[in-house]
């Protein structure tokens, strides 16, 4: 396939409102593939080179992608910003700035997508003195052989704003169209993806082995498997009387991480997949020196810890260490312990499958001693007051509350479901939980708030279902202006001029926002709403939180997809009733 027929469908996905067309594109786009073309497609799909976990990067930003388009069409670097400034997008900036230059196309066979695929990586593995003009010189030329729809979308690439709106179940719709010509192959390609996080690598094992293939595909140290989510139950009784006899463990709020151990190598990988094993050296050490295994991935919670009183410090505090460019010094001011709670795979056996306590009793026998790693406690409870004495101790301890776990449950990547629940402390006038919405808008401010740049977010939840993102309430008190103004920065990126084709709103913001900026907000109560599509269906109204605050921002841990989708809001909403009725 020639990369000018990819960028052609890369515009039609751009001017799509719907997500139904996106399907239809992207399966169009999957059919004319063959299997030498379809991982590398994949990858430019969702902007870059490979799997989110893998780190690697063309490692050119807007200034230097400038100077390529410079070089390329023959202006200097100043120029191209200036219409940069003017079009607020460097891919139309460098179309422009092709046009203005009126460039004869290369005389040469137009290049295919492979051709163009394999030059972007070797551009992303230059380094080393002068590696800068290298990177220069090698995107220049490749912006000489391209038209200009095409110099559009991958001068968006480097930069990370190609941004199609195209979500990673939006794909596996996709790949079961072009494949089925129905979604009948979706639930074996979501295992394979919830199992691997590679959509890449599905796709390609899709075309060269059909499904059969794709269905052999399994957890493999080195790929981050998607975490297993908890739901929630308003009362110990509740949770009692669902699961009976269960087991109890602490729920700390620090930063969920997944350690792969390879050898000697350690990956450590967030909730959203990232590659954060820089983040956590003593991990990193402490695992080389603690797990007697040669293999295995396990998962826990890592907290920062004040070193004088041992006190454990709020998520907030944790996420700080992202931030700093000198993390060995972090680690002294703010060191970190993780508590680890399951083990789903060792020295080459796939442990999923395998029932919870018999997990734990090979992650104890795995985490030699205590030092950075420790293995969280958990106790046997079949009664309500068995479940609150821990609850009592968590809550006394300064922690969030406890996750309940069914005692035979296996382990289901990327699954939300009662095999483990959550129960959370509670505040007089606040729901059971707070809730991670997504900023899908804003509205701007009067008066005051009008220098702020907005007076409102628009926030939505998430519908798996659907891969669309509904509005759930918007949020115009508790921010201070500085708070305002860094609402505004971090929604910057992702400010489009047309509603984005996974967002379902009614109501028309000032600015609409690709759902990208995660953040948990604490409300009174959920409430049903004619205005809100959360849970809309047909002549049934949708859902609303009430009095909603923001808490905190957790794009650092959580994908848009991690929000809190309709169901569990749709759930909360029943809890809600039922603790009314109790009271």
């Amino acid at each position: 396939m020639l990369f000018s027929k990819l960028a052609e469908y890369f515009e039609q996905l751009d001017h799509t409102t719907s997500r139904n067309t996106l399907v239809a594109i992207l399966a169009d786009l999957y059919s004319q593939c063959d299997q030498s073309e379809v991982r590398p497609i994949t990858y430019l799909l969702q902007g870059r080179l490979a799997p989110f976990f893998k780190p690697i990067e063309i490692g050119m930003g807007i200034n230097y992608v400038a100077d390529a388009i410079g070089k390329a069409f023959g202006v200097d670097r100043k120029h191209v910003m200036q219409v940069f400034d003017r079009v607020g997008d460097i891919g139309t900036a460098a179309r422009q700035v092709q046009q203005e230059a009126g460039k004869e196309l290369s005389m040469e066979e137009p290049p295919t997508v492979l051709e163009i695929f394999n030059q972007l990586m070797a551009i992303s593995q230059v380094s080393g003195p002068g590696s800068i003009e290298k990177k220069i010189g090698m995107f220049a030329d490749i912006l000489q052989k391209l038209d200009p729809r095409s110099v559009t979308y991958i001068c968006r690439i480097p930069v990370g704003t190609l941004r199609l709106g195209v979500g990673d179940p939006t794909i596996l719709d996709a790949l079961s169209f072009a494949k089925s010509g129905d979604k009948s192959l979706r639930k074996p390609l979501e295992r394979a993806y919830n199992e691997t996080s590679d959509l890449g690598l599905i796709a390609e094992t899709l075309w060269k082995d059909g499904i059969e293939g794709v269905e052999k595909l399994s957890i493999m140290p080195g790929n981050p498997v998607r975490p297993a989510l908890a739901e929630r139950l308003p009362t110990p009784e509740a949770i009692i009387n669902r699961m009976g006899q269960c087991a109890v463990e602490k729920k700390y709020d620090g930063f969920r991480c997944q350690v792969h151990k390879i050898g000697n190598e350690v990956k450590i990988f967030s909730r959203n997949l990232e590659d954060m094993t820089g983040m956590f050296p003593e991990i990193t050490s402490g695992t080389l020196a603690m797990v007697d295994a040669e293999t295995a991935i396990f998962e826990g919670e890592a907290l920062a810890y004040h070193p004088l009183s041992g006190e454990f410090l709020p998520f907030q505090v944790t996420t700080k260490r992202r931030r700093k460019h000198k993390i060995e010094e972090a680690a002294q001011e703010l060191p970190l312990k993780l508590f680890a709670f399951d083990i789903l795979y060792k020295n080459g056996e796939n442990l999923m499958g395998m029932k919870y306590v018999d997990r734990r009793e090979i992650l104890a026998n795995t985490i030699k001693g205590e030092d950075s790693l420790i293995v969280s406690e958990w106790v046997i409870a079949d009664n309500v007051e068995k479940l609150m004495e821990v609850f009592n101790e968590a809550i006394e301890s300064g922690l969030e509350g406890i996750v309940a776990k069914r005692l035979d449950s296996p382990y289901q990547a990327g699954a939300r479901n009662f095999n483990w629940v959550k129960l959370k402390r509670t505040h007089a006038g606040q729901l059971q939980d707070t809730v991670d919405c997504v900023i899908v808008g804003y509205i701007y401010g009067r008066g005051k708030r009008a220098q702020l740049g907005a007076g409102a977010l628009l926030v939505a939840v998430y519908n798996p279902d659907k891969d669309t993102f509904q509005t759930i309430t918007k949020i115009g008190t508790g921010l201070t202006d500085e708070e305002w103004k860094e609402v505004v920065e971090r929604c910057k990126p992702y400010v489009t001029e047309e509603k984005p084709a996974r967002v379902e709103s009614i109501i028309q913001p000032s600015v609409w926002v690709e759902p990208a900026v995660v953040i948990e907000v604490l409300a009174d109560e959920i409430t049903r709403s004619p205005v809100h599509t959360a849970g809309m269906n047909g002549e049934k109204q949708g859902y609303a939180l009430r009095f909603p605050r923001l808490v905190s921002f957790r794009e650092s841990d959580k994908r848009p997809e991690d929000a809190t989708t309709v169901q569990e809001i749709i759930e909360m909403y029943q809890q809600q009733a039922i603790k009314q009725v109790a009271s």
